[in-house]
């Protein structure tokens, strides 16, 4: 390569090329490299993606139709109820009805209410339910799990336990307690957290365990590093990535969950997504009658698989491995 096209590449002159430099010491020992940011990096990977851009998009209608437009509108389930020509419309006899509006494009349900107020105030209800279950699941799973990694004695504790409550089936015992008690948004809560956090502190035990004797940690340790500094600083950055992609697929489980015990007739009494599903469900078969099933059955697919890609991509972002 000649020396323009040195200088052509690098965008330098030649005086710059071939400039005299002093024979320092100190200069000589310093090392230059790029500033390092965590967490720029991790979004600077996420973005670069651009299907991530229209999933964060999608994600973001999602939230503000889930909490901001119930919030903005009067819903009553039982307005048109003495009306029999609202009742069990399409979108298309809705809107010819009624006159165009938002509040009309999944037609009505079978007491003339709008189908497409129905689902976002129960979607309001089922993912509340599931990041408020995720939380505490998650919160437990990870602090208990990161004990357990570490306390030698902890883990013979919680051995035992996990093999007798981790081989019971988790939807059998949910629908249990839900038959104990009353169906309810916090009995639902408190029967998807009960056991569910064991599960995750397993998973984080295990991830713990391979890497608390890894040579980095295991030099720290003889040089006299407190263990919850090695968890902090050597641990937890490197389980990011693990808990951020064991999120994602929990939250949309807890959906999943409220969705099917709704539906087999166990799930809450509230208007919640798999409520409403459950009380359409003889519309799935019924002609004509087919828009109030297959709506929110459509919102609910939607809405779990847009959670899971998210925190799939960000959970994969935050891998410092990416990041080179």
């Amino acid at each position: 390569m000649t020396t323009f096209e040195i200088s052509e590449k690098y965008g330098l002159s030649k005086e710059e090329l071939f400039a005299h430099v002093d024979n320092n010491e100190e200069e000589a020992e310093r090392i230059t490299a790029p500033r390092y940011s965590y967490w720029h990096s991790v979004f600077r990977v996420f973005f670069r993606k651009k299907i991530n851009i229209v999933i964060l998009c999608l994600l973001g209608v999602i939230v503000l139709f889930t909490y901001l437009y119930p919030a903005v509108t009067t819903y009553d389930k039982f307005a048109n109820l003495t009306d029999a020509t609202a009742k069990h419309l399409t979108p298309f006899a809705a809107i010819e009805k009624f006159g165009f509006s938002i509040h009309w494009i999944f037609g009505t349900g079978s007491s003339g209410q709008s189908t497409f107020d129905a689902i976002w105030y129960g979607a309001r209800i089922s993912v509340s339910l599931a990041f408020i279950c995720a939380l505490i699941n998650m919160t437990i799973g990870v602090v208990l799990g990161a004990v357990w990694g570490f306390s030698k004695r902890f883990d013979q504790i919680m051995i035992p336990i996990y093999n007798i409550v981790g081989n019971v089936p988790y939807i059998l015992l949910i629908s249990v307690l839900v038959m104990i008690f009353t169906a309810s948004f916090w009995t639902m809560v408190f029967a998807l957290t009960i056991t569910g956090w064991i599960g995750i502190a397993y998973f984080i035990r295990t991830q713990v365990v391979i890497i608390r004797d890894r040579d980095y940690n295991l030099a720290s340790r003889c040089l006299g590093t407190s263990t919850l500094k090695i968890a902090i600083k050597n641990i937890l950055p490197f389980m990011t990535s693990v808990i951020v992609t064991l999120a994602a697929t929990e939250i949309p489980s807890y959906i999943s969950y409220e969705v099917f015990l709704a539906y087999i007739g166990m799930g809450m009494s509230d208007m919640s997504l798999g409520r409403l599903i459950y009380d359409a469900e003889v519309a799935m078969v019924t002609p004509g009658w087919q828009w109030e099933f297959w709506c929110p059955v459509a919102v609910v697919s939607i809405i779990t698989i847009v959670l899971y890609v998210v925190g799939q991509n960000l959970g994969d972002a935050t891998d410092p491995r990416t990041h080179m």
